[in-house]
């Protein structure tokens, strides 16, 4: 076995690990504290259920849905989550990937219709989502 070879492997996965967590620290949520991303995580829920049962949703966003939930429900973390801040940070920047993809799919006008929480919930929804335009 060439261990050259291995180590240089094992070398550029690191790298390539590196790289991601990079990415997901530069577009990760700011200004929002964790607790208040906390207060919306069931109305966020009941919203994903709704659209993935949703027939009139159009197959990518609810493939989309299906795959985060995919994402969150697996144990196997790019940062595990015993790490205090860091740990919940791929969950939440993933989460907010996905949830960028189903607004500009559907529209925020239609994101907001099918919200089931309060308003001040999809205020703090759109502030981390961003500026849809």
């Amino acid at each position: 076995m060439n261990w050259g070879v291995v180590w240089g492997i094992v070398a550029s996965l690191i790298a390539v690990w590196l790289l991601f967590l990079a990415v997901l620290w530069i577009v990760r949520p700011r200004d929002v504290r964790l607790g208040q991303l906390v207060r919306i995580v069931p109305d966020v829920l009941r919203l994903v259920r709704q659209l993935v049962g949703d027939r009139s949703v159009p197959f990518a966003v609810r493939a989309a849905l299906v795959g985060l939930l995919a994402w969150l429900i697996n144990p196997i973390d790019l940062i595990p989550e015993f790490i205090p801040v860091l740990g919940p940070l791929d969950d939440i920047v993933v989460a907010v990937l996905v949830l960028r993809y189903v607004r500009r799919r559907l529209g925020a006008d239609e994101l907001r219709r099918r919200w089931p929480g309060t308003p001040e919930g999809y205020g703090l929804l759109s502030g981390v989502l961003g500026d849809p335009h």
